[in-house]
Parts: structure tokens; C-alpha cells; sequence
């Protein structure tokens, strides 16, 4: 009479004990004889990797939590980024996780690796504005965003042409924000475009390089009029940084002026 082989239970990453037998025994009693020691092990392993599928489950809801929980405390527009939630996970799952929550529309995902929760109104959810996230890439990322230059020669009022998309010059790389329906475009700018930031003296060389060299001089004469002599001067300063046609245009302005 062959004795009974009872197998040993297998542990899973030092939780609760396996008891192993084989589906294909009849009843509660089958014998284990007929088991060969690589049944088992097929055995154990397809328990073991349905518990920590389990487990993973777990750890994954437990990451949408955290992330969901550190999005609804940003402010509107706040960037969200893989990086932040390493002490939480491996790369690999918080990526899976945020590219989860952003196919359930829990979050938006604005650019590769960087993510954004839709802002709730009065009126429902939306995705935020194009300034919030702007002032956020240039908190977080150290970049200097402004607009370009036929918005800004609109500003000014130097053109009745309003821009049709939502184009940003910057110190960063180029790249396409995804805000809901919307896209904006991030278009990596010469230094000199961005030398005097967002200030008024700013904005006019910005808009003049839309204007061009024949549309510049008029552009300068409208301009005199409206800003203040500081910015002026900061226009007049930034000379040796400007394109040769710009700094002629300015010089000649400032002359007869």
C-alpha cells in the first residue's frame, strides 16, 4: 500500500501558508500519491501569483489614493509629476497608475510626464486655465513662459488680429500642452525674446519682431505716446542683445523722439 505524500505549505512572501492539492483529486480525500513534485510547484506558483495579484491590487488603489489626495491639494493648474510619488512605488506602477486615473478623466495628462486634476466649478469639472498651468511650469520647472509676439502686439494694441491658438514662447523645450479640448503650444525662444520677461518693455520687443523691419518704425512712433519712460529706457538698454534690424529700428526711434 503506497502512503500518503502530503505536500509541505509553500509561503508567499512571509504571509499566511498555502495548502497545495491537486484540482484533479476527487473529493477532499484524493490521494496526493499520483502528484509529481513538478505539479506542485505548478501549483504553488499559480496560487502564489494569484495572492500577490491581489496584493498588487491593493498597492495600486493605495497609489490612486495618495496621488488623488496630493492633486485635490494643489491649487488649480498644479503639475504633477511621476518623480514626486517615488517613496510610494516603483516608477513602473505609479506611470500605471497615473496613466489609469488620466484614462478615467481623474486626471489630465498635459505633456509626457506631467499630469494635471481637472478644476471643479460652479458649473462642473474643467480642465484648467492656460495661465494656471503656465505659472506652474514656471514655478516647477524654472522655465520663463510669455506669450508670443502677435498676442502681444494685440495687447498693445498695435493689431486688431486676434490669435487663433494658444502659442507661449519659452526658455524650456518646445512641446504641446493638452488641456482637455485645447491645445497649447510651447515654442523653445532665442534669448532675446525673453530678456526683459513679462514687464511692458518686454512685451514690445516681442512685438515688433512679429511686426518686421517695415512695420516696426510706425509701431515705435504708436508706442512712444504710451509707455512710461522706464520702459523706454529698458527698451533702449536691451540694444546689444536685439537683431541688427531691431536695434537700428530702436536707435532711430529713440532719436527722434
Amino acid at each position: 500500500m503506497n502512503s500518503m505524500i502530503w505536500p509541505k505549505p509553500v509561503l508567499a512572501f512571509g504571509e499566511s501558508p498555502f495548502y497545495v492539492r491537486d484540482p484533479g483529486s476527487r473529493g477532499l480525500g484524493g490521494s496526493f500519491a499520483a502528484i509529481g513534485r513538478a505539479r506542485l510547484l505548478q501549483i504553488a506558483v499559480c496560487q502564489i501569483l494569484a495572492y500577490t495579484s491581489d496584493k498588487g491590487a491593493m498597492t495600486m488603489s493605495h497609489l490612486a489614493e495618495n496621488i488623488l489626495s496630493a492633486a485635490r491639494a494643489m491649487p488649480e493648474g498644479g503639475l504633477l509629476s511621476p518623480k514626486e510619488f517615488l517613496h510610494l512605488g516603483s516608477r513602473a506602477a505609479i506611470d500605471k497608475t497615473l496613466s489609469r486615473l488620466a484614462q478615467e478623466g481623474k486626471l489630465l495628462r498635459v505633456s509626457r510626464g506631467a499630469y494635471v486634476a481637472p478644476h471643479q466649478g460652479r458649473f462642473g469639472s474643467r480642465p484648467p486655465s492656460t495661465e494656471s498651468v503656465v505659472q506652474a511650469i514656471e514655478a516647477s520647472c524654472g522655465e520663463t513662459v510669455v506669450a508670443n509676439g502677435a498676442a502681444e502686439a494685440n495687447a498693445l494694441g498695435l493689431t486688431t488680429q486676434v490669435p487663433t491658438r494658444e502659442v507661449f514662447l519659452t526658455s524650456g523645450a518646445s512641446r504641446t500642452l493638452h488641456l482637455g479640448s485645447r491645445c497649447v503650444e510651447l515654442k523653445h525662444a532665442n534669448r532675446w525674446q525673453l530678456l526683459l520677461g513679462k514687464r511692458p518693455a518686454g512685451k514690445v520687443i516681442r512685438a515688433l519682431s512679429w511686426l518686421g523691419p517695415e512695420s516696426a518704425p510706425a509701431a515705435l512712433k504708436q508706442l512712444r505716446a504710451k509707455l512710461p519712460e522706464s520702459e523706454w529706457e529698458a527698451v533702449r538698454g536691451a540694444r546689444a542683445a536685439l537683431p541688427s534690424w531691431m536695434a537700428k529700428v530702436v536707435s532711430e526711434a529713440m532719436a527722434h523722439g
